[in-house]
């Protein structure tokens, strides 16, 4: 009998060692949820900018390989990130898109003043060929799995499916006049902002099939648009200061977010979980953060007024959004007056 309280002394010791270790355990637990839980980065701050050659208006941008090309009135302004230089590639009538073709030397943009793209070797600046295409080609995006690029034509409303390597047009999609951004989603669907409707337009890329599009009450103009593949939700920029999220499997708006005015992007960073939307009118980036219960607007970095394009590098997570110092505008409603020799990235990084 006399060893009893030792017995017991020992089971109390053991109880004890177990509470410890479950509560090790369960920290633990806690710990890791949390970090998986844990909001991306959302302090971002201004950088160095970059200055840039030529003057004229600015459009669509994309990173790609260390440079930035930027669609550049009459050009392609070409900056060489790691050493802060630029230089002009090209000749266009009035440039909107330059996209960069992954795996090649290749550089395709949209010429909106005489309904063509033009195919540039963007070390050398040599167009290789001028292709055809709709009134007005303005966005451009790239096929992934047919290596194609599918252009908006937005006055003629039709999308050309252009073949890099045969260098022609091989399909025309019908759609309505007013086209802007586009993005691929599941089960190859192409989406396509539609500002003058105030819609998303949908094509069956593998049949051709022109579904019926997604209302948006509540966008106006919608322009900017990116498709986030983990969600399987589209994140559209409208003109009177909201971003459109769009359920698509559903094919219905769920929800609409407070943004700037005067957005002509949206940024998507599919890893970081962020969508990034530059307003130029209010001179203001705006950063969603993606949820999965829902999109959130978690900052607003102050950039510059006309920065309302841009582009990512995946790698760093830097911004990259073209503008240009403007004068006052010479009228009311009218636009304002590009400055000459201005012209510059603004860089924008993650604290």
């Amino acid at each position: 009998m006399a060893e009893a309280p030792a017995r017991e002394h020992d089971a109390v010791i053991c109880r004890s060692i177990a509470v410890k270790h479950l509560t090790a355990l369960l920290c633990g637990i806690l710990t890791a949820a949390t970090a998986s839980a844990a909001p991306p980065p959302t302090r971002f701050h201004m950088a160095s900018p970059v200055a840039g050659v030529g003057d004229g208006g600015w459009d669509y941008a994309t990173v790609e390989d260390g440079e930035a090309f930027v669609a550049h009135s009459d050009a392609v302004t070409v900056f060489d990130l790691a050493h802060g230089t630029s230089r002009k590639i090209g000749h266009v009538a009035r440039a909107h898109a330059a996209l960069p073709i992954a795996g090649t030397h290749w550089l395709l943009v949209t010429s909106g003043g005489d309904a063509s793209v033009r195919i540039l070797d963007r070390r050398s600046g040599v167009e290789a060929a001028r292709i055809a295409v709709g009134a007005n080609p303005d966005a451009a995006i790239f096929d992934a799995q047919t290596g194609h690029v599918l252009v908006m034509n937005a006055e003629a409303g039709t999308v050309s499916e252009v073949d890099i390597v045969r260098r022609l047009v091989v399909r025309t999609i019908t759609l309505q006049s007013g086209l802007e951004f586009a993005a691929i989603g599941r089960g190859r669907i192409m989406y396509v902002n539609n500002e003058d409707a105030n819609t998303i337009d949908r094509v069956d890329l593998g049949s051709g099939r022109v579904e019926s599009p997604i209302a948006m009450p509540g966008c106006e103009g919608p322009s900017g648009l990116a498709y986030d593949a983990r969600s399987n939700r589209l994140i559209a920029a409208c003109a009177n200061g909201k971003a459109a999220i769009i359920d698509a499997g559903a094919g219905r708006l769920a929800q609409l977010v407070d943004i700037g005015h005067g957005p002509d992007a949206v940024i998507l960073d599919a890893r970081r979980r962020l969508a990034f939307i530059p307003c130029g009118r209010d001179g203001v980036l705006e950063i969603l953060s993606l949820g999965d219960a829902g999109v959130v607007r978690v900052a607003t970095v102050v950039t510059e007024v006309g920065a309302r394009t841009g582009a990512l590098d995946a790698k760093t997570g830097t911004l990259y959004l073209p503008t240009a110092k403007l004068g006052a505008p010479p009228a009311p409603g009218k636009r304002a007056p590009i400055q000459p020799g201005t012209f510059h990235l603004v860089v924008v990084r993650s604290s």
